[in-house]
């Protein structure tokens, strides 16, 4: 429908075209009721008469225009009239991005301030729950002071196929939407949308790497002939590197490219927030960045294809992380990619000669196997010994393998140790309960780890005992000299430490969350190691013996030091972890991803199935606590703390408060006041709420006692306990008169809460499962493998209902993660409802790989 000037549309009093888009014409109109002009987009007439379309229109642009941000136009209203539907948005005065990137690239200093508004407004609407899904040069405008806005935002699935807009339009739509089910254009496509599968906030990363390929390039990323060529490239191949083409173009910010423009999903930025937060710091060191450009003969060796820690070797390259300010300070290392599989490197160490590589890693799926690699070249050899991780090859060319560890980030578990050679021969099984070795200088002597009960013992040789401790040690090395041996303990904190060959014990640095990783530097004057320092975020340091400490580096992504060898060459895995939440919603046959960032733990679930509780263990969300509906719908930040159990009506959450130690803390989901609870006495760990949500059940792990269940009037206050110390009651029954508990063996046993004799559950398997939660007829106990020994061995996780009377179990369900490479344990939370119907659980995953790095000191 064409408009002719000074027409009504509502409201509105058309003054002149601007443009048309893909879904329908653009007007400069002026509104009469506040006497100001608009941008007035009448759609086509296929949508204003089509119902249900029109129902999606106006219920996708009301979401658009909730999204109140300076880098997003601004929609003032919606509605139809005689049968013509609009949308009513500010009016910006400029050009779209299309017309400012012409036909060359652009400067480094233009590119990046129009790349970082575009970035930050996305991750607004991200965040919001709202994906573009249409996201191109013509959708962007700047205006003449350099302000950037996102225009169509939530409506680009209404958009007819096959449309085209009018050249030189301020408000252009690109021809070449793909027709059929396909929705989106051609060129800026992600590969997902392409195929024509369901998409999410990563797919508008890659449009944007698209659009960033093609603001630094000068060319089109994905443009063929035709449109079905266009679509096989964006499915199957990469575009020519940026820097072939623009040889100016800063490091960082070819790589920022190659990782939205990442085939798989989950390879690109786990959330947009952090695209964004990396643009922003190009920007401002773009004067140290734009000097940082890779000679064309190593393009090779930087290919980083698609992984997260893509960023992250691009922050440490440009030194913008580094201790001592700007990156020519000191060497810029080089990384070099060594594995290229689909999965997580656990382990990797230097042989004899330097040159080659035992690494134990976990491909696409399979266990924990040992593969071989030399420096200067790409591929690998699956080695023909047991599945195992690699501990240290020896100077005699023998390898000490650890059998049967499970694939975890942070190893807390131990296996049989065995010895083979390198040269290839059936593994000897030596000892038992070990957690690590390493081999003596000359090769002759072993030291190892050994659990016994509850403490850990570093021997050396095998059977003399240097050191003991209750903390678990990890990742012990010899020293060049062989004089001594240095470690990493975990406890309360992460310390690094040294003991020598008659068991004089130091320790050098102390006060680390957690420890990811320790050798010696390749003169032995130092110890290197890395370690978690907030959130998921790691860095490397050195420590003299004297304990004097450095950075060597620090990257936005994990960082697992592997070795070093005599010459100086480094051996890093780099890291994307991302904790997933995945749901089944009453009703539905299909889960659905319920994260929100990249370290969403659920906790606890309404009986309803509507709302879980969940909390975000991620960097800048340590901890950070969230409701959300099952639906989908976005999250609710509730405050900072670790989640405990949400009430049976929603409006409370337990949680332990955050930077108050242990205090107990109730928070208001809605309008009210958080209610402290309790904190002096005792460290609770785990709660649930009393159908009658008057009174809450209460787990205690107080320092030298055993846990201990209590239960807590939330009007007068007090505290009772309900069961001897040493006994963990965490379900309630649907009475609230009973709780489901487990003994210190590991026994199944149910307490009733008012006092009373305790009875055990029939067919409980003592030490191998957990209680989850009671049935809704009270006659069942959901019951899986929690943190036991089972979950530790299986990529899926079996959950049984258990008959309270007969003791006879049945399957229930079977939780299968749908990407199961680099899977560490399929569970770390689960909730569900009583009737069984609704549920959600957390799984960590985190795809690596291994990098030879050089230049660090």
């Amino acid at each position: 429908m064409m408009l002719s000037p000074r027409a009504r549309v509502g409201p509105y009093e058309v003054l002149s075209k601007l443009g048309s888009g893909g879904m329908g014409q653009v007007y400069l109109a002026r509104d009469t009721r506040l006497d100001r002009e608009v941008a007035l987009k009448v759609l086509h007439e296929e949508v204003a008469t089509d119902p249900a379309r029109l129902k999606r229109f106006e219920k996708e642009a009301r979401s658009a225009s909730a999204l109140n941000h300076p880098n997003i136009i601004t929609i003032y209203d919606v509605g139809t009239s005689d049968s013509v539907a609009w949308i009513a948005m500010e009016r910006v005065e400029g050009n779209t991005l299309r017309q400012a990137l012409s036909s060359s690239a652009l400067p480094a200093k233009k590119l990046l301030p129009i790349a970082v508004q575009i970035a930050d407004g996305l991750a607004k609407a991200h965040e919001a729950g709202i994906v573009h899904r249409d996201l191109k040069p013509e959708n962007v405008m700047v205006t003449r002071e350099g302000l950037v806005k996102i225009l169509d935002f939530g409506l680009a699935k209404l958009a007819p196929t096959g449309s085209a807009g009018t050249d030189g339009s301020p408000w252009p739509a690109e021809t070449g939407t793909f027709p059929g089910a396909v929705l989106g254009t051609v060129g800026y496509m992600s590969p997902e949308q392409a195929a024509g599968q369901p998409v999410d906030f990563r797919s508008d990363q890659f449009s944007f790497g698209s659009i960033l390929y093609e603001m630094a390039t000068g060319t089109r990323a994905f443009q063929r002939k035709t449109s079905v060529e266009t679509l096989t490239a964006i499915l199957n191949e990469d575009p020519r590197p940026v820097g072939q083409i623009n040889p100016e173009a800063p490091v960082p910010l070819r790589w920022i490219v190659e990782r939205c423009l990442a085939k798989e999903p989950d390879r690109r930025y786990a959330s947009t927030r952090d695209l964004a937060r990396e643009l922003e710091t190009l920007r401002d060191r773009s004067s140290e960045a734009a000097g940082i450009v890779a000679p064309p003969t190593r393009l090779p060796r930087f290919r980083l294809s698609g992984l997260l820690v893509a960023a992250a070797v691009l922050a440490g390259l440009v030194g913008i992380l580094f201790l001592g300010g700007h990156a020519g300070d000191r060497p810029i290392p080089d990384f070099q990619r060594l594995t290229f599989g689909h999965g997580a490197v656990v382990s990797a160490r230097f042989a004899p000669d330097g040159r080659t590589i035992v690494y134990g890693a976990a491909w696409d799926g399979a266990p924990i196997r040992l593969f071989s690699t030399r420096t200067d070249g790409r591929d690998s050899t699956r080695l023909e010994l047991a599945d195992a991780d690699v501990l240290s090859v020896s100077s005699m060319g023998e390898i000490a393998m650890l059998l049967g560890r499970p694939l975890e980030p942070f190893p807390m578990s131990v296996g049989t140790l065995a010895r083979a050679p390198l040269a290839g021969g059936a593994p000897r099984e030596m000892t038992e309960a070990v957690a690590g070795a390493d081999w003596s200088p000359d090769g002759k002597n072993l030291a190892i780890v050994r659990q016994v009960g509850k403490t850990h013992r570093l021997e050396s040789p095998i059977g003399k005992v240097l050191y003991e401790t209750k903390g678990w040690i990890e990742y012990l090395r010899f020293s060049p000299g062989g004089d001594r041996i240095a470690f990493l303990v975990r406890s309360a904190d992460a310390s690094v430490e040294t003991v020598d060959l008659e068991g004089n014990h130091r320790v050098l640095s102390r006060g680390w969350k957690r420890g990811t990783g320790l050798a010696w530097s390749a003169d032995g004057s130092d110890v290197w190691f890395s370690v978690n320092e907030r959130g998921w975020r790691t860095a490397l340091y050195a420590v003299t013996l004297a304990g004097k400490r450095r950075l060597l580096m620090r990257l936005p992504t994990w960082i697992k030091l592997q070795d070093v060898s005599r010459d100086g060459q480094t051996l890093l895995s780099l890291a994307a972890l991302r904790s997933t939440i995945r749901g089944l919603v009453s009703a539905e046959t299909q889960e659905r991803d319920l994260s929100w960032h990249e370290g969403s733990m659920v906790k606890s679930m309404t009986p309803d199935g509507k709302t879980m509780l969940f909390d975000e263990g991620s960097e800048g969300y340590f901890h950070t606590l969230y409701v959300r509906p099952m639906d989908g719908s976005p999250a609710k930040r509730i405050g900072e703390g670790r989640a405990m159990a949400i009430s049976p009506d929603g409006r409370w959450v337990a949680a332990n408060a955050a930077g108050r130690g242990s205090q107990l803390v109730l928070l208001p989901t809605g309008a009210g006041e958080p209610r402290v609870l309790d904190g002096e006495r005792h460290r609770f760990e785990e709660a649930a709420f009393f159908p009658d949500e008057k009174r809450i059940l209460l787990l205690a792990r107080d320092p030298g006692h055993g846990d201990r269940s209590y239960v807590q009037d939330l009007e007068a206050g007090k505290l009772r306990a309900i069961a001897p110390e040493g006994i963990s009651c965490e379900v309630l029954s649907p009475d609230g008169k009973e709780a489901a508990c487990v003994g210190p063996q590991g026994e199944g046993v149910i307490y009733p809460v008012e006092g009373g004799a305790p009875r055990p559950i029939p067919g409980f398997k003592t030490g191998e499962e957990d209680p989850l939660l009671w049935s809704s007829d009270g006659l069942s106990l959901f019951v899986g493998p929690i943190g036991g020994p089972a979950e530790r061995k299986s990529t899926s996780l079996k959950i049984f209902r258990l008959d309270l009377t007969t003791g006879k179990r049945e399957l229930w369900h079977e939780l299968i993660p749908t990407d199961r490479a680099a899977l560490f344990g399929p569970l770390y939370n689960f909730a569900m409802t009583p009737d069984g119907k609704s549920y959600a659980y957390s799984f960590l995953n985190g795809p690596s790989d291994l990098y030879l790095v050089t230049g660090l000191k």
